[in-house]
């Protein structure tokens, strides 16, 4: 094994578990940090960016962390929010008119960011050409017709999320930024931390670790007892709201394809995030401390510490094919999920990866790595390493 990094006092018991991690749950390259009233209590890294090559994962190795990066990119709506850019019971339609085609005129900012909007699926056809045109995306979303009438379900809009948050931060900021310039500007570098929306050329290959992505959709039957059975009926059907929602455009489907530079460099705010632990957990302690350093308006960070509000119809994901939570852009604990305290908040990525803040116990948790599993949430990589924080805090209070 080769781990590198440091606990504090008191958190040796999350080392333990990352190198258990290695030893007997088959971990190729990752990297985990946490953070406690703004302190970087846990900050660990090891193994292999690049097996191929024997390239080892480094202090400041960055990795894609696929759906994670929604919980980045809500960022920079909460900061903008905050900056009185749009109001979260705002009409989307007041702040972007072209929305309101198809029966969307009375969607709000809220619901929408609660996947309660009915627009996880786009229909128009879309390239690698069109993800990079923000005009062209904007003509797209605003086209689509909700898939339910909104605020009555909800199913997770798992690519689209990120792409009305960033027509919506263009159409509101001043500087007519997109949410990676946004969160660039605005989250990275007052934090001064090591992620990007879209990755810049600056980063070299030798900074980012090569996802271990054989991940294909008929593996997924072979894969049946770590996600919900009609989650994987319907992601095979390529008819289903499921199959839509996560399969235009095709390429965006296939996790290997994001080792690809052309991939990487696309801004694409709900999957396409490069990063450190360090930097997920940092951000989210932040948050978790209440935002002093990002300038989060306490009115804000009392609405995403509050429990969400479940669509009228019930918690039943139509596009998970389970029960799930969200607020603001994140998920909240539920049942099949409990990730923290009420007022917990994050996002789990492909593969295993997950970024979340627990206000209650000021705490900013982040785990990543390169070799993808099936568990739509729970990875039991990830799910030691936070049960060992936990614990650890636990221990500590008393």
């Amino acid at each position: 094994m080769d781990i590198h990094g440091t606990v504090k006092p008191g958190f040796e018991p999350v080392r333990a578990a990352f190198e258990e991690n290695f030893l007997r749950r088959g971990e190729v390259g990752a990297a985990c940090a946490a953070v406690v009233n703004n302190d970087v209590v846990v900050d660990l890294w090891g193994g292999l960016a690049d097996p191929k090559s024997g390239r080892r994962w480094t202090a400041d190795t960055v990795v894609n962390v696929f759906s994670t990066t929604k919980g980045m990119a809500s960022m920079a709506v909460l900061h903008a929010a905050s900056n009185g850019l749009f109001g979260f019971d705002d009409l989307v339609a007041d702040h972007w008119p072209e929305f309101a085609a198809k029966g969307k005129e009375r969607i709000t900012v809220r619901q929408l960011l609660a996947h309660q909007a009915g627009l996880s699926a786009i229909d128009t056809k879309l390239d690698a050409a069109a993800l990079a045109d923000p005009d062209t995306m904007a003509g797209a979303l605003a086209a689509q017709a909700p898939a339910w009438q909104p605020g009555t379900r909800h199913g997770y809009h798992g690519i689209s999320l990120g792409w009305y948050e960033s027509e919506l931060i263009r159409r509101t900021d001043p500087k007519g930024r997109t949410i990676g310039r946004y969160f660039n500007d605005e989250i990275a570098q007052p934090l001064g931390v090591d992620f990007w929306i879209g990755l810049p050329e600056s980063v070299g290959d030798e900074r980012i670790a090569r996802l271990q992505a054989d991940w294909y959709r008929t593996k997924m039957l072979a894969n049946l007892s770590k996600m919900p059975r009609d989650f994987v009926k319907g992601f095979l059907n390529p008819r289903s709201l499921t199959a839509r929602t996560f399969g235009n455009p095709a390429m965006l489907g296939k996790p290997a394809r994001y080792n690809e530079p052309s991939m990487r460099q696309l801004e694409l705010p709900a999957s396409n995030g490069h990063g450190t632990a360090r930097a997920i957990a940092v951000a989210y302690g932040d948050l978790a401390a209440g935002g002093p350093r990002l300038g989060i308006s306490p009115e804000v960070t009392a609405q995403i510490a509050a429990a969400a509000t479940d669509p009228t119809d019930g918690p039943h994901d139509l596009v998970m094919a389970t029960d799930t939570r969200f607020s603001l852009g994140y998920c909240k604990p539920w049942d099949g999920f409990d990730f923290g305290s009420p007022s917990a908040f994050g996002t789990p990525g492909a593969g295993g990866s997950l970024g979340f803040a627990d206000p209650e116990r000021s705490l900013g948790f982040a785990y990543v790595m390169n070799k993808l599993d099936y568990h739509l949430f729970d990875d039991p990589r990830e799910l030691a390493l936070r049960e060992a924080v936990s614990d650890c805090l636990k221990a500590i209070q008393n």
